[in-house]
């Protein structure tokens, strides 16, 4: 029986050769009573710089563990390990048909478990595959063309895609160890198994989406690009088929719908459905981008250590005044910022890393909460509207061309102009007054919340910081409502699922709930025999 052992600290300098000495100190034994020893957490702990550690849990065995667990009974670090749950996978008969609308994560792994328990899958991404979106979001960075239909937030992947590739979550589920196995079985590297704050990397991520792909069509799954949903069928009141490309029917007797929060033509044709949906809450505002050694100065205490990662960071504030939120949203370490547009027109902006984080920037979204008390029509619809004026405003003021606007963080706090402006984005950046681009609450709440978040973070508020314009798809602006089976309120067989129903935030709480919709369907039908 293996015993686990929390709260094993080494200094920067220390390497994990040591850990077998310093698990056997910390139980009172000698290195060679240690056998076995595996590292199944690691976590960076930074809170009391420049005293930086790296902090692991530990697996180990010995050899009468019983009696060590006697001996330690009041130690709250040392406990019996227990072994790793995932749900067993309970196949159906059955010669039902699924539909599953997009290729993020939730549409990825609730295709993948429908086809393992035994249904017809067939998943359809209006966007291109993975290898030629690449080419298309570079050719739009490099040179500014965009393609519609092929960019940072459509195609195969989703928007995850082009990101950090974080797969951090609060969600306690067995399930998320299955994501992870089989992320690792398609190329993704074997630390997210035990990093407390896992990630990818979007140049990681792509390789591993091709191998993905081999694993679905291995079930038994059609997979079909350049494919939208543009109506639904419905028979007696329930799903009956779909629409797709505006001319070709298909059948299906169950619909997954995830897709991603970009879709707002989809939005707009379910408006037409009667799918009953309304509007959520999400937050808009820019991305901050400072010097990568800047931020590990201020979080480690260090400009750069080669056994410490570039540093993260998370801030908050509460504007009590007018109870709106503002804090850091998907922080990049070592990463870029991205020109993430997928419509003419307009500009939004991203964050992404590659696996090594060794970029020269850091960067996070900085972002203000917002409500359909702010939208300007009322309806599930507003938040989009919002969303698109935002980011009108963007691309005019980057000069219609895709550079995106941008302003030192000093000219912004204080006014005024003519600051180098150092960024990563591509194809460009022009320097604009960002309190012009945005509504003039989210620019107001911004000025207010930086004093504190340089408080949390002495530095912060740095000449050699810019804000780039605009962060406006946090999250999806509206929820396609459904029931606790998972099925829409409105259209029986529908199954909306992920973030861009407005059920998720991310890589794997969208793949959860992609996981979630697929059980829903498979009871289901286990119900039904």
């Amino acid at each position: 029986m293996p015993l686990q052992l929390k709260e094993i600290r080494l200094t920067p300098e220390e390497g994990e050769e040591l850990l077998p000495a310093k698990v056997a100190h910390a139980v009172g034994l000698v290195p060679g009573q240690i056998h076995n020893l595996s590292i199944v957490r690691s976590a960076i702990d930074a809170r009391k710089k420049p005293k930086v550690y790296r902090v692991f849990t530990v697996e180990f065995e010995v050899r009468d563990e019983q009696q060590l667990l006697r001996r330690h009974q009041q130690n709250p670090h040392l406990k019996a390990a227990q072994p790793v749950k995932t749900p067993v996978l309970e196949p159906v008969r059955t010669a039902k048909r699924a539909l599953v609308v997009g290729m993020g994560p939730a549409g990825l792994f609730a295709a993948w478990h429908l086809a393992r328990c035994g249904l017809s899958v067939t998943l359809i991404e209006q966007g291109r595959g993975v290898e030629d979106r690449v080419k298309d979001v570079r050719s739009f960075w490099n040179e500014g063309i965009l393609d519609p239909q092929s960019n940072v937030q459509f195609g195969e992947g989703g928007a995850g895609t082009f990101s950090d590739g974080k797969l951090t979550t609060r969600i306690k589920h067995p399930g998320t160890r299955l994501i992870l196995d089989l992320l690792v079985r398609c190329g993704a590297p074997e630390e997210i198994l035990i990093q407390a704050k896992p990630h990818v990397g979007s140049d990681r991520l792509r390789l591993v989406l091709i191998k993905f792909r081999s694993e679905l069509q291995r079930a038994g799954v059609e997979v079909r690009y350049c494919t939208r949903l543009t109506g639904l069928v419905r028979h007696g009141g329930a799903i009956a088929g779909a629409v797709l490309n505006n001319h070709e029917d298909i059948g299906c007797d169950v619909l997954v719908l995830a897709p991603g929060h970009s879709a707002r033509e989809t939005y707009r044709m379910l408006e037409t459905a009667d799918v009953q949906m309304e509007a959520k809450p999400f937050a808009v505002g820019v991305r901050v981008e400072h010097p990568v050694e800047l931020i590990n100065q201020i979080q480690y205490g260090t400009p750069s250590h080669p056994r410490l990662p570039a540093a993260d960071y998370a801030l908050s504030w509460n504007d009590r005044e007018t109870g709106r939120g503002i804090y850091s949203f998907c922080m990049c370490p070592g990463g870029e910022v991205v020109n993430a547009s997928s419509a003419p027109g307009m500009l939004v902006v991203n964050g992404m890393s590659l696996r090594r984080r060794n970029g020269g920037y850091s960067n996070s979204a900085l972002v203000v909460t917002v409500g359909p008390a702010d939208f300007p029509l009322a309806g599930p619809g507003g938040g989009v509207l919002f969303q698109e004026e935002i980011e009108r405003s963007a691309f005019r003021a980057g000069g219609g061309n895709y550079c995106a606007p941008a302003q030192n963080l000093l000219a912004f706090l204080k006014g005024g102009g003519g600051q180098k402006l150092h960024s990563s984005c591509r194809p460009g950046v022009r320097e604009a007054d960002l309190g012009d681009v945005l509504p003039g609450f989210v620019s107001q709440a911004l000025r207010r919340a930086l004093p504190h978040f340089d408080r949390r973070m002495r530095g912060f508020i740095s000449a050699e910081a810019v804000l780039v314009a605009a962060e406006t798809r946090t999250s999806a602006p509206l929820r396609i409502l459904r029931g606790s089976d998972g099925q829409s309120l409105s259209h029986p067989g529908l199954y909306p699922a992920g973030e861009g129903a407005g059920y998720a935030g991310g890589i794997m709480s969208a793949a959860l709930d992609g996981l979630r919709s697929a059980q829903a369907i498979v009871e289901s039908i286990h119900r039904r025999n």
